[in-house]
C-alpha cells in the first residue's frame, strides 16, 4: 500500500499545473531571499490552495473535500494564459463529486453578454450558492475566507494597506465595509449545517472578522 494518496497527488498536480505562474495579490512577510535581476519575490497561488486544503484536512474532511479545496479557484480564476479550467477536466480527473463542490465555490465573473459583473453581484451570487451547498463546500469556503482574512489582517498589522494598489501588490477589489459584509454573509450561510467539524472553522472566521473590525476601525460601527 502506498504511503500517500494517488488521488490527492493528482489533485495537487492539477492545481499546481493550472495555477503555475499566478500569484497572490501581495505579501506581508519580508522576502527571505533575493531573486536575480531585482525580480520581486511573490507568493504563488499554490501557497493559498495548500493552506486551505490542509485546513480542511485538519478539520476532519475526506480526500474528495481536500481535492476540491485544492481546486476551488481553478474554474473561477484564470491561469497565466488568461484561460479558465473547463469543468469537464475536473470531472474526468477527480470525479463528479469534486466538481460539484468546486461549482458551489465558483462565483460568476461575467454576465451572459460577457460583461464583467460588479463585485457586489458576484459575492451575493456566491453566498446564495453557498447556502444551498453541502457541508463539505461550507468547510472549504470557511477555510478559504479564514486564510484570506488572516492575510489581510497580517498586512494591516504590518502597516501595509491591503486596499491600495502599489508596484508590489494589487489592492483588494472592495473596501473594508464591503469586506466585512461579505465575510459575515459567508459565515451566516454556513450556519444551517449542524456538522460539528464546521464549528472550529466558524469560530476562526469569527475571530478574524473581529480582528479585522478592530484593525480597520469598524468595531462598534453598524
Amino acid at each position: 500500500m502506498l504511503p500517500f494518496s494517488p488521488f490527492l497527488e493528482r489533485a495537487v498536480e492539477l492545481a499546481a499545473e493550472w495555477h503555475d505562474g499566478t500569484y497572490r495579490k501581495g505579501r506581508w512577510r519580508p522576502a527571505l531571499f533575493a531573486l536575480p535581476d531585482d525580480d520581486t519575490v511573490q507568493v504563488p497561488m499554490m501557497a493559498h490552495l495548500v493552506t486551505v486544503a490542509l485546513t480542511v484536512l485538519r478539520a476532519g474532511f475526506d480526500d474528495e473535500t481536500v481535492a476540491a479545496a485544492l481546486l476551488h479557484d481553478s474554474v473561477e480564476d484564470a491561469n497565466r494564459a488568461g484561460e479558465r479550467l473547463r469543468e469537464e477536466v475536473i470531472a474526468q480527473a477527480m470525479g463528479p463529486h469534486v466538481l460539484t463542490l468546486v461549482r458551489a465555490l465558483t462565483e460568476p465573473k461575467e454576465d451572459a453578454e460577457g460583461r464583467k459583473l460588479p463585485w457586489q453581484v458576484r459575492k451575493e451570487t456566491y453566498v446564495a450558492q453557498l447556502r444551498a451547498a453541502p457541508a463539505e463546500a461550507a468547510a472549504i469556503s470557511l477555510a478559504d475566507k479564514v486564510h484570506n482574512l488572516w492575510t489581510t489582517n497580517e498586512s494591516l498589522t504590518a502597516g501595509i494597506d491591503p486596499f491600495r494598489s502599489s508596484p508590489e501588490r494589487r489592492g483588494l477589489s472592495a473596501g473594508p465595509e464591503q469586506q466585512r459584509w461579505y465575510h459575515q454573509a459567508v459565515l451566516d450561510a454556513t450556519r444551517r449545517h449542524d456538522d460539528p467539524r464546521l464549528l472550529p472553522l466558524q469560530a476562526a472566521l469569527e475571530a478574524e472578522l473581529a480582528r479585522f473590525e478592530r484593525l480597520t476601525g469598524l468595531a462598534g460601527i453598524e
